[in-house]
């Protein structure tokens, strides 16, 4: 009868995937808790708001791989670091966008946005922030990661620079 092979590590490995679905939802936690702050107070409109929520947005991706590296440390795959600061990012932004909808229904007063019809009449104000919220989130993400993983990459040793040390 064979033996069942057994594991020797009893630590799970951390997926990129892991990592920024749950550094995504703490980041999209903050980011309802400061639109619903802006939005009850009155100043959602303006553009610092906005401002503030990307960088929030890229806080939490950068923490995802900065998390990420510090758990894998010298074996973080570089797509894995960069694929964690997108699902961060994008995970965040449709919390906010579908927050975003939630929040226009309940206060219409407070959420001052420019009414935007289609040909066929409909108002699509909402489902078009929505879609921005999220596209700007995605992009963030992408752009943010790109540059954090060249501070977070794990350097690899140069094949031709240490033949030339030898």
């Amino acid at each position: 009868m064979a033996a069942r092979p057994t594991s020797t590590s009893t630590t799970p490995v951390l997926s990129p995937e892991q990592n920024g679905f749950r550094y995504g939802l703490i980041t999209g936690i903050v980011l309802c808790a400061y639109t619903l702050v802006a939005a009850l107070l009155g100043f959602f409109s303006r553009i610092e708001a906005g401002a503030l929520d990307v960088l929030i947005l890229i806080l939490g991706a950068v923490l995802a791989i900065r998390n990420f590296r510090k758990v894998r440390g010298d074996h973080m795959p570089y797509l894995g670091g960069y694929g964690t600061g997108i699902i961060s990012a994008l995970v965040a932004s449709i919390i906010l966008g579908l927050f975003f909808v939630v929040l226009t229904v309940l206060i219409p007063k407070s959420m001052d946005l420019t009414q935007v019809e289609s040909l066929f009449g409909f108002d699509l104000s909402v489902v078009i922030a929505l879609l921005a919220i999220v596209l700007m989130g995605a992009m963030t993400g992408v752009i943010t990661s790109l540059v954090a993983m060249q501070y977070f990459k794990v350097s690899t040793p140069d094949p031709l620079h240490m033949m030339e040390e030898s």
